[in-house]
């Protein structure tokens, strides 16, 4: 089996489960206590915070573990935010956060502050312009990934904090995709992440606030942490962590360059071999292991149920993978096709072999989903029967409005109208997607008695 989703947590590095296994008999003690005992746990614990500091490129005494990555980001967003609440209540996020950030954005909205969404380019980056416009005299906080969880583009974190430091806001970055491979840069105020990401153990969140920050913890006191984690502290799993994260560290360099060449390898040969695919996120500045792919007339949930039965482990986007049925934010915040994406995000240690087998797995196992749904196979005679015609598939979930449209846009003459009905979010992203991608006309949307009525305009 080769798993391809790294992003989400990686297997647990050698060094880890070492660190682990030792501090499980050195480090059960409460490291708050004087006696013996609790003076090696405390000198483990500190040795822990001494080398993630120097990993995250701040003091040990700015540094604090937390539970999860998830509860690092909700303490700094709602720490900062009420330190700095007298400033104002204004936050800025980006479109494309990881979804910690945008429900803590929400809470804080429900709380009676207010949100800017920064909006992202097809590549998934900011503009450093945009967040220097959004930020006013009564904004608190604004965040920004330094990488993006799901098409693996890099962020223009320096910029942005630079804009921010002018500002006279804090910015915090949300690293969890980026720390893995080197520091982050830039003059940020706030910065977390998550173990697991990088090799280490799950539930082992870190969350440093730079000297100077005003901050105030949220939630009851609690005399551990500065106060900002509460709760006895998984020692065994905290030492495993950060001996984890100098061990990536130390690999970084190498493996980076290595994991590069495999994701280059799938970013130029998945268009060759598959059909009506669209590669997406940044083609450059990007994370080395991830490449985010989505290919047209497919089922997500189908393929990727297709790739596990083949052996491989991969995630998606897609509306038709998620519960809520809503194509990812992200995919939606870029403008980019969401129907049958695909993440594909090596771990470190992942063998060329593995990729090679993908790519020649991936072809058929495409070609069949789409057989399976009926999806157009090549191009439509062109029988141009009406000047306009109405699409009704109501009730039907992605891919099936856009197979339905491909199939009869040859039945309109050049300058004929069709209007998609569909009650499915994805159509809202995937059907202009679809017209970038075969050279026609998306003129835009209008109420129908039933849904949403999508206009597409033939131009050849």
């Amino acid at each position: 089996m080769a798993y391809f989703d790294g992003a989400s947590a990686g297997p647990l590095h050698p060094v880890a489960r070492q660190a682990l296994l030792a501090s499980l008999d050195e480090g059960w003690a409460d490291p708050a206590r004087l006696y013996r005992e609790g003076r090696r746990a405390r000198l483990l614990l500190d040795a822990a915070r001494e080398a993630a500091a120097e990993a995250v490129g701040c003091r040990a005494d700015e540094l604090v573990f937390t539970p999860s990555g998830t509860r690092a980001v909700h303490s700094g967003v709602a720490g900062a935010l009420a330190g700095r609440r007298r400033v104002g209540r204004h936050l800025i996020v980006s479109a494309v956060e990881h979804s910690s950030v945008l429900h803590a954005a929400e809470v804080h909205e429900r709380d009676g502050g207010t949100v800017t969404q920064v909006p992202v380019d097809r590549t998934g980056a900011v503009d450093p312009a945009a967040y220097a416009a959004a930020l006013g005299d009564g904004t608190a906080l604004a965040c920004l990934q330094s990488a993006n969880h799901e098409v693996g583009t890099e962020q223009p974190v320096a910029e942005v904090a630079e804009a921010c430091r002018a500002a006279g806001v804090p910015l915090l970055v949300d690293a969890a995709q980026s720390l893995g491979w080197g520091e982050v840069a830039g003059d940020w105020s706030l910065l977390a992440a998550s173990a697991h990401k990088w090799g280490g153990p799950s539930g082992v969140g870190l969350l440093a606030v730079r000297k100077g920050v005003r901050f105030a913890p949220q939630g009851p006191g609690d005399e551990r942490e500065s106060g900002r984690a509460p709760g006895f502290e998984n020692l065994p799993a905290i030492v495993a962590a950060a001996a984890s994260l100098r061990a990536v560290r130390a690999e970084a360099a190498e493996e980076a360059a290595r994991l590069r060449e495999l994701t280059e390898r799938i970013r130029a040969r998945v268009p060759a071999l598959v059909p009506d695919v669209e590669v997406v996120g940044d083609p450059v500045r990007r994370l080395p292991g991830i490449v985010t792919f989505s290919c047209l007339y497919v089922d997500g949930e189908t393929l990727l149920h297709e790739l596990d039965r083949a052996g491989f482990s991969v995630s998606s986007g897609s509306s038709c993978t998620s519960s809520t049925l809503a194509p990812s934010h992200v995919l939606k915040a870029m403008g980019v096709l969401s129907e049958g994406n695909v993440r594909v995000s090596l771990p470190p240690g992942t063998s060329a072999e593995d990729v090679e087998r993908f790519l020649e797995v991936l072809p058929g196992t495409v070609a069949a989903v789409r057989e399976r749904l009926g999806a157009p196979t090549g191009p439509r005679a062109v029988r141009e029967t009406a000047a306009d015609l109405v699409v009704d598939t109501i009730g039907r979930r992605c891919p099936i409005p856009v197979i339905e449209l491909a199939k009869v846009i040859g039945d309109v003459p050049v300058g004929g109208t069709i209007r998609v009905l569909s009650d499915d979010e994805a159509a809202r992203l995937d059907i202009p997607a679809w017209c970038e991608m075969r050279g026609q006309e998306y003129a835009g949307e209008e109420p129908a008695d039933r849904g949403t009525a999508y206009l597409v305009r033939r131009l050849s």
